[in-house]
This record gives C-alpha cells, structure tokens and sequence, in this order.
C-alpha cells in the first residue's frame, strides 16, 4: 500500500512539475545508498539493546513462571 501511494504521489508530481519529478527519479536511489549503512548501524544497535534486555530480564521471567 505504500508503494502504491508513492507512486501516485509520484505521478501527480510529474503532471505538476516534470523536472522535478525526474530530478526525484534520479537522486532517490543515490540517498538510499547514502543512507543504507546508517540503518544498518542502527538495527545493529537496536538488536544489541533488545538482547542486553533479554539478558537482564531473564532472571525475573524465571521467577516469575514459578
């Protein structure tokens, strides 16, 4: 669904102003390739916070099932 609506945003934005829309067309995968390793960093930091928690947490779930 959200592809969907980005393209049709996309396509309203071609009939408003070309140049710009292909001006978009063109840069959109360069900044996903800019900015992929920053989200690669950051699920790597979100992975590492969520396993510190299972760890700390872990005692109280046992004591808890007993």
């Amino acid at each position: 669904m959200k592809t969907l609506l980005a393209l049709i945003l996309w396509c309203i934005l071609f009939v408003l102003c070309w140049p710009l829309a292909l001006v978009m067309i063109v840069l959109f995968p360069i900044v996903w390739l800019l900015l992929l390793p920053f989200k690669i960093v950051g699920l790597s930091i979100d992975l590492v916070f969520k396993l510190i928690g299972a760890i700390l947490l872990f005692p109280f779930k046992l004591v808890k099932s007993l």
